[in-house]
C-alpha cells in the first residue's frame, strides 16, 4: 500500500505476519517504508504511520553535516571575514578530538573540527571555522591572529558559548540525588 500527498513524502506500509508488536520505518529512496504487524487495526496503522514518518523526517533533519558542507561553509566564511586569504587544502569533521574544538596545521593547510560541534548552533561552528582559518594567515595566537578572528561578528558570543559548554560538562551532579529541585529549595 502506498500513500502520497503533495509535499509529504511517499509512504509505503508493509504488513508482516512475523511482526507481533514492533513498528519500524526507514527511508528507501524517495519514499518512507513503515513496517507494521499484519494484525494491526487501520486506526492504529494511521496513528503509527504518521508517528513513524515524523520520526524519520526528524532524524533526517538532525543528520550529520558532511565534510562537503563544511568545505563550502569555510570558503564562504573565508570570503566574508578573511578577505579570501585563508584557503585550506581540506576541512573535515573528526571523531578523535575531545580536548579541543578544532585544529589547524598551517604547513599542509588542513583544518579539522571536532564532531562534537555538529550538535551546536551554526554560528558557533562558524566561529571555530573562522578561528582555524585565521591560523592559515597567522599561525600563533598573536594579537594579529585575534584581530582576524574578531572580524567574525559573533566571535565573543561564540567564545562564551563554548566556555559555558565546557564548564557545564565539568560540573558534578548535585549531592543527594535530587535533580529536579523539588526538595530542599532555598
Amino acid at each position: 500500500m502506498s500513500q502520497s500527498t503533495g509535499a509529504a513524502p511517499e509512504v509505503e506500509v508493509r504488513r508482516s505476519r512475523r511482526r507481533r508488536r514492533t513498528v519500524s520505518a526507514y527511508r528507501d529512496g524517495d519514499r518512507i517504508v513503515v513496517l507494521i504487524p499484519a494484525t494491526m487495526s487501520k486506526r492504529d496503522e494511521a496513528t503509527w504511520v504518521a508517528d513513524m514518518v515524523a520520526r524519520v523526517q526528524r532524524q533526517e533533519r538532525r543528520k550529520v553535516r558532511s565534510d562537503d558542507d563544511l568545505v563550502a561553509r569555510a570558503s564562504k566564511l573565508n570570503d566574508l571575514y578573511l578577505g579570501g586569504m585563508a584557503v585550506p587544502s581540506s576541512v573535515r569533521w573528526v571523531t578523535n578530538q575531545n580536548a579541543r574544538w578544532g585544529s589547524c596545521t598551517p604547513g599542509d593547510r588542513t583544518i579539522r573540527l571536532s564532531d562534537r560541534l555538529q550538535q551546536m548552533p551554526a554560528w558557533v561552528v562558524d566561529y571555530v571555522l573562522v578561528h582555524e582559518l585565521a591560523h592559515l594567515i597567522e599561525a600563533g595566537h598573536t594579537p594579529a591572529f585575534w584581530a582576524w578572528v574578531d572580524r567574525y561578528p559573533r566571535a565573543d558570543k561564540a567564545k562564551g558559548y563554548l566556555e559555558g559548554y565546557s564548564a557545564a560538562a565539568r560540573l558534578e551532579p548535585p549531592p543527594g540525588g535530587d535533580v529536579d529541585g523539588d526538595e530542599g529549595e532555598v
